[in-house]
């Protein structure tokens, strides 16, 4: 059998990410998705450690249906980026799961791989794991680690089931959906709220025969949007095509770009930005306290005390009623029997 790979301490992770070294960043991004036991410390002492989040990152989300292009979209504006602003990208690309393994169906990295050639630009896909928002379970650490390497834009692209999209609000700074024509489900969509996540709409695939059609199509979308927000201020809706022979003055990654810096800039200046921020990070907190207290009723539950009250002579509420009471003495007794 062949010895084991030693596992880096979290320390000399953290090094290796303040440096930028994408290998750590990768080995950290492993360690926080581990399901092992013994991993679980160590991803804790990694997060523990990591520096308050830079003030000139940002976090985009990019959601959309499937069949929207949100990869080749992802791969051209990151392009833009590295080349045009000399910025690091980072891309965490949100998967099916498989039911058999438990890992990624589709593994993004293959399909930008023009961008994963890119020395500034990190690509790691990641399995839902059946988590049901369009993100994955540990996606706020490892949008954490990203940022802690250097990345200044990280996009987190989600699974594109839908109208399950809503969770990638929690994580980013602004959500960018993609629409395409010819999908039938725009307005559909817009009825059941999904276009209100959105902070930017790119009508995607802009070019050639369909470029007319995207435009009609924005148009139809902004009328829609100005009949729902009566009054308020519109989400912006661009066209814009990822094609690489389409160049950059027509393809309308320009003018995303600068939308995109319009939208920090006015998210900063009114505090919205910083506000956002601090109440994902309050929910995140709540949620993780959530996951302790099942995980520790988990462990009760497997250790309960055998005296259970007999069926016939309490009714289900009183049974149910005697376990929250047994588990809420255990949890006060520190977890001791």
């Amino acid at each position: 059998m062949p010895p084991m790979r030693e596992r880096p301490a979290p320390e000399v992770l953290i090094e290796g990410l303040l440096r930028g070294d994408r290998a750590a960043l990768g080995r950290a991004i492993s360690l926080i998705e581990s399901k092992l036991p013994e991993d679980q410390e160590r991803a804790q002492s990694l997060l523990d450690l990591l520096p308050p989040s830079p003030s000139d990152s940002v976090r985009i989300g990019i959601t959309g249906p499937p069949g929207a292009g949100k990869s080749s979209f992802i791969e051209r504006i990151g392009l833009e980026l590295c080349r045009e602003r000399d910025a690091k990208v980072a891309v965490l690309a949100i998967d099916p799961s498989s039911p058999e393994s438990g890992g990624s169906l589709l593994g993004d990295k293959t399909r930008m791989e023009e961008l994963s050639r890119e020395p500034r630009a990190f690509i790691r896909p990641s399995p839902s794991s059946g988590l049901l928002g369009g993100v994955a379970r540990h996606s706020a650490e490892l949008v954490r680690l990203c940022e802690a390497a250097g990345y200044r834009y990280v996009f987190v692209e989600t699974v594109g089931v839908g109208q399950s999209e809503y969770q990638v609000r929690e994580l980013c700074d602004m959500v960018v959906l993609l629409l395409v024509t010819g999908s039938g489900d725009q307005l559909q969509a817009l009825k059941r709220g999904i276009m209100e996540t959105a902070d930017l709409i790119a009508i995607h695939k802009a070019d050639g025969p369909n470029a007319p059609k995207a435009r009609a199509l924005a148009l139809e979308v902004r009328q829609a949007l100005g009949m729902r927000t009566s009054g308020k201020s519109f989400t912006k809706v661009l066209t814009v095509s990822s094609l690489p022979d389409i160049p950059r003055s027509e393809s309308g990654m320009g003018a995303l770009l600068d939308a995109i810096d319009s939208w920090v800039l006015a998210a900063k200046a009114n505090g919205a930005f910083d506000e956002k921020r601090w109440a994902q990070g309050q929910r995140r907190l709540e949620s993780r306290v959530e996951e302790i207290l099942v995980e520790r009723f988990r462990q009760w539950w497997a250790t309960r005390p055998s005296a259970e009250p007999e069926a016939d002579n309490h009714s289900e509420a009183q049974r149910i009623q005697h376990w929250i009471a047994a588990f809420s003495a255990w949890l006060g007794r520190g977890g001791r029997s």
